[in-house]
């Protein structure tokens, strides 16, 4: 299974000014950098949590049906699944459309359960799932800790900055950042 981000957010969790607000910055020196890191604090966490925080649009592609009826859904929180299309052997698509399955949002991870297990696609990921996943379309749609820890690791990088690397910047957790991320990770088994 491979998952592809088609459309990503249109705004962050948080934005400039609650971050220049939350670092007590009156200037706008420094409001691309400011700005480049509430992208990766965001990306970070989504990383870290396995959660998507601003609603986005998501393409999974999978070669084949798994065994019963039930597909996994890798993405959390699921908003929507919007299609399902098979590829036959020569490329060509074929809608699936609603009435032949149901999302359960109720299992952990969400799934995407047929209502009769589907022929085998012929085709290498010959079967797409297009799903929208986030909080919502609004950074108040995104709970207030995972909106509190962009801030906090966006202080942590300014402060910071030049110490560690960039490939490195993530790997060094600011204190109170994990206990405000611990709730919201999701596990695998």
């Amino acid at each position: 299974m491979t998952t592809a981000l088609i459309s990503g957010p249109t705004i962050e969790p948080v934005t400039l000014a609650d971050v220049k607000a939350h670092l007590r910055l009156d200037t706008p020196d420094e409001d691309a950098l400011l700005q480049a890191a509430i992208v990766a604090a965001r990306v970070h966490i989504e990383a870290v949590t396995r959660r998507c925080l601003i609603r986005q649009l998501w393409r999974i592609y999978r070669d084949d049906w798994p065994e019963g009826r039930a597909v996994p859904i890798p993405l959390s929180p699921i908003i929507a699944v919007n299609a399902v299309t098979f590829y036959d052997i020569a490329g060509v698509a074929r809608s699936w459309g609603p009435e032949h399955w149901r999302i359960d949002l109720s299992a952990q991870p969400a799934r995407l359960v047929a209502k009769m297990r589907p022929a085998a696609a012929l085709y290498d990921n010959g079967i797409e799932i297009d799903v929208v996943a986030g909080y919502g379309v609004s950074s108040i749609d995104v709970p207030a800790p995972l909106r509190q820890a962009v801030m906090v690791l966006v202080a942590a990088w300014y402060e910071a900055r030049g110490t560690v690397g960039h490939d490195f910047a993530g790997a060094i957790a600011p204190p109170g950042f994990d206990a405000l991320i611990a709730p919201f990770k999701v596990r695998s088994l």
